[in-house]
């Protein structure tokens, strides 16, 4: 915010822009999107820093450095954006375009209602395929409930991580902030691995990601909690689940939105996971709720999904007022 005066503004305008457009694929199937030039940053210091015959020392300092150069070229790039924006007549659109292509509202809706859509309109098969393209779960062991709690569940915690983190950052630090969200972000999906090539390289990335997406997460749940009279759900129910569930969960953040969504749908959510080779064990969320998830379920996600957008719309634009 320091770096333009009406950076709040801007912001509200980005989340406006977003909700109605999102992200078309008829730019994105001939431009790259600014996050694959983030991955193939990514891949060439991966490439440089993580070599196989590199300790495991000298792979930690690899992605300490990794992580440093991605956040000091994120930033900067964020504040030439700004500063060019005060120059140049209409130069809020390079503040308000990328900040609204960087943010992830109507895409995530778009995605979970694909998975719905398909269980109404094609069965388990259009279910499976349709709920393959946001989860990594092997999509042939999911029957209807397993899709819609998958769906559900991805639609939980990639709004704490794609719509309220960059939100979140941007009011903070402006569009370096939500930069440099979206490159550690991406450095966690790509790299912050507990595998043999990345638990050393991506140590870096993925605890620092984890840090910067505490407010938000937090936040998210209240959201959540905050809609859940929008499908007849309790929030009180919704604020048992996370004060008892969230912390369980195998990541500090993800257990927060989807405990509050668990609790808001009456449905117990993540609990044992099975993806292509291996099994998760994980404790539920809302252990005393459903398990029989179907694609109605999905429609009340999507509900919650919308008032938490417009709540945190709303807030945006009364603290630019404020400010």
């Amino acid at each position: 915010m320091l770096l333009y005066p009406d950076a709040l503004v801007l912001l509200f305008l980005a989340i406006l822009l977003d909700a109605l457009i999102g992200d078309p694929d008829i730019i994105w199937r001939r431009l790259p999107h600014p996050v694959v030039f983030i991955g193939a940053a990514i891949k060439a210091l991966e490439k440089r820093f993580n070599s196989e015959n590199f300790s495991p020392y000298q792979r930690k300092a690899g992605g300490v450095l990794t992580l440093v150069i991605l956040l000091i070229c994120s930033l900067a790039l964020g504040a030439m954006l700004h500063w060019l924006a005060k120059l140049m007549p209409f130069g809020e659109i390079l503040v308000v375009i990328p900040a609204a292509i960087l943010i992830a509202q109507k895409s995530l809706y778009q995605h979970v209602a694909a998975v719905r859509d398909g269980l109404v309109n094609e069965g388990l098969d259009g279910g499976r395929q349709a709920v393959a393209m946001i989860v990594g779960r092997d999509p042939d062991r999911l029957d209807e409930a397993g899709i819609s709690r998958a769906a559900i569940e991805s639609c939980a915690e990639n709004f704490s991580d794609g719509v309220v983190a960059p939100i979140f950052w941007f009011a903070v630090l402006g569009l370096p902030g939500l930069i440099a969200y979206k490159a550690v972000n991406t450095a966690d999906s790509m790299i912050g691995h507990k595998t043999e090539q990345y638990g050393d390289f991506g140590w870096a990335s993925a605890r620092f990601d984890d840090l910067i997406n505490l407010p938000a997460s937090r936040l998210s749940g209240l959201l959540f909690v905050l809609c859940a009279p929008l499908i007849g759900g309790s929030p009180a129910k919704a604020i048992s689940a996370v004060v008892t569930d969230a912390d369980s969960h195998r990541s500090p953040n993800a257990g927060w939105p989807e405990a509050a969504m668990a609790g808001a749908l009456d449905l117990a959510l993540a609990g044992p996971r099975i993806y292509p080779g291996y099994t998760v064990n994980d404790p539920f969320m809302n252990s005393t709720g459903r398990t029989s998830a179907s694609a109605s379920d999905i429609t009340a996600a999507l509900k919650i999904l919308i008032g938490a957008c417009a709540l945190l719309s709303l807030l945006v634009f009364l603290l630019a007022l404020a400010i």
